[in-house]
């Protein structure tokens, strides 16, 4: 805890930071650095929503290290000070874990849109962005509580040591696209989406910070904010790819293009860049009259971009490099010499080379005592196996041989293979999801009888769901009452599930998780879910409770190819 992470929420870092879509002559006027280190901003409102008079500056909380909030959250460090707010890297003692704090005094003119951003970040719950944790006015203080995430880093310093790979920027503009898309079809932007923004974990997913809450901290409002985040993926997939920040001021520790060449394509600026990613970024970038590549359209909605990334040809992931061993020596030991004196340096030992075995009159006579008596033994055992052959075929048949002449066995049943179930109908069944839905349009391919074919879950942070929810599945309707024996459920990549089932009294369709008994789990790519006793019930639930990682997209998601149930 005494060390400061690279995660820390820094929503006033303007190192060159420019704005993408603003006028110049419209800046943010309020408050005054109170660190010496930071007493220079260079970041400009967008709008007109960060404008105030000289009359309502507000001087940040006099707060210091050691200082709590709500008897709960002890400040450790701060972060930032400016433009009347501050923030700090905090210890939750109820929880005991790190938090970030921003804070600002309750009659500062931003504190009501701060308070409602938070509030609506917060009602997202996406896992792609940094959590709200709370949002509170309380001694006239406002103060909005976040996740802090020490094992993640910031796109600033993975940028300082060189450009990602194609595959790493792949996945980068993948997962930042789709998360503001569906940030953008809840109503919310993110108006300051900058390499000090992106996170990438120690598992390798990409996390977004201050949405909603680092533009209204900042008073910062847009007329077309689909276009000014889209326009903002593209300057980020754009330093990614080249190290350099696509507009003539530095910025972000990288340098901006040459002046006066205009935006030229990131395969221009370096060579080596991937030329479908080059093109992707080119088609982001759309402000001031800044055309795509190859006249491809533009995009101007992180949906658009998404779309554009699906008809992409997937970048796979480099091909691991092996370390070759080091080549064998002999020691020693291995020579023979243990347990006699090293020889001195310099000194070369003879080896003795030992004579060859049984080379002696006693050593010839003993081979060949052996080789008579390996040819008596075969001889007596093959005179003993011929004889017990032709004794057994001059008995008569026994005539209480319990074979049948089919050679089945008179007391027991011959095993029959189970009978197919026709399954009637499905539906997703995401109990614990935030709308209790999870691709209802694809189901019908988990009975369909192809496994090229799919129905697969929404993509997750870990295996176990991101710690969201403890699983999600597949209801089965068998049409009516069934004495079911096994279930078959073919996955894409190995995956845990569980058979459960519903009562067979059951007039109609449970609605609840815990109306489903579990009556079989097991994992793997194909797997054979059987009871344990007579089952019979219409109603079956294929619950998944543990995610593989896809290699194609890389993200921890459940494919269910087929699905087969037998009697």
């Amino acid at each position: 805890m005494a060390e400061r992470s690279t995660a820390a929420v820094d929503v006033a870092d303007n190192s060159g930071d420019q704005p993408l879509t603003a006028k110049a002559e419209q800046s943010t006027a309020d408050g005054v650095a109170k660190n010496p280190e930071r007493d220079k901003d260079g970041d400009e409102a967008q709008g007109s929503g960060g404008i105030e008079g000289p009359g309502q500056k507000t001087s940040p909380p006099e707060l210091h290290s050691g200082h709590k909030l709500a008897r709960r959250y002890r400040l450790e460090e701060c972060v930032t000070r400016l433009d009347g707010f501050s923030s700090w890297r905090a210890v939750d003692e109820k929880l005991r874990r790190a938090v970030g704090v921003h804070i600002l005094p309750a009659d500062h003119v931003r504190a009501r849109s701060v308070l409602a951003a938070a509030r609506s970040s917060a009602l997202l719950g996406d896992p792609r962005f940094v959590q709200v944790l709370d949002a509170v006015e309380e001694n006239d203080l406002v103060y909005v509580v976040h996740e802090w995430l020490p094992d993640a880093t910031e796109l600033t310093p993975l940028l300082a040591a060189g450009p990602l790979e194609p595959h790493d920027a792949y996945q980068m503009v993948s997962q930042i696209a789709s998360a503001m898309a569906a940030a953008h079809r809840e109503g919310l932007a993110h108006l300051r989406l900058n390499p000090n923004a992106v996170l990438r974990t120690s598992s390798g997913q990409w996390r977004i910070r201050g949405l909603a809450v680092n533009a209204a901290l900042r008073g910062i409002s847009s007329e077309t904010p689909q276009r000014a985040d889209t326009e903002a993926i593209g300057a980020l997939l754009y330093a990614a790819l080249t190290q350099r920040w696509p507009y003539e001021n530095d910025a972000y520790g990288m340098s901006g293009l040459p002046k006066d060449i205009g935006l030229i394509a990131p395969d221009q600026v370096r060579a080596g860049v991937h030329r479908g990613l080059s093109e992707l970024a080119m088609r982001a970038l759309v402000n001031d009259g800044a055309t795509a590549s190859r006249h491809e359209a533009a995009c101007t909605t992180p949906e658009e971009l998404v779309k554009a990334i699906g008809e992409m040809p997937r970048i796979r992931p480099p091909e691991p490099t092996f370390t070759a061993p080091p080549e064998y020596q002999r020691t020693t030991y291995q020579q023979g010499t243990y347990g006699r004196p090293a020889p001195h340096p310099g000194v070369t030992q003879p080896l003795t080379t030992p004579p060859p075995p049984l080379q002696s009159r006693t050593g010839k006579a003993l081979k060949w005592a052996v080789s008579a008596l390996l040819i008596a033994a075969l001889g007596l055992g093959s005179w003993q196996l011929a004889d017990a052959l032709m004794d057994h075929g001059d008995k008569p048949t026994d005539t209480n041989n319990t074979q049948t002449e089919d050679g089945g066995d008179t007391g027991a049943k011959k095993p029959t293979s189970g009978k197919p179930i026709a399954i009637e109908s499905a539906r997703d069944f995401d109990p614990f999801g935030k709308d209790q839905s999870e691709k209802p349009g694809d189901i019908g391919k988990v009975y369909d009888g192809s496994t090229a074919t799919y129905w697969q879950t929404d993509f997750y942070l870990s295996p176990a769901f991101g710690n969201l929810k403890s699983g999600v599945g597949v209801i089965l309707d068998l049409g009516k009452v069934q004495e079911v024996g096994k279930v078959t459920v073919s996955f894409v990549g190995d995956t845990s599930v569980e058979l459960r089932s519903a009562s067979a009294d059951a007039g109609s369709e449970p609605t609840s998780f815990n109306q489903y008994s579990k009556v079989a789990e097991g994992s793997g790519s194909t797997v054979q879910l059987k009871p344990g006793k007579s089952l019979k019930s219409r109603y079956l639930l294929v619950w998944l409770t543990k995610l593989p990682l896809q290699a194609d997209d890389g993200n921890w998601r459940g494919r269910v190819a087929d699905i087969k149930v037998t009697s």
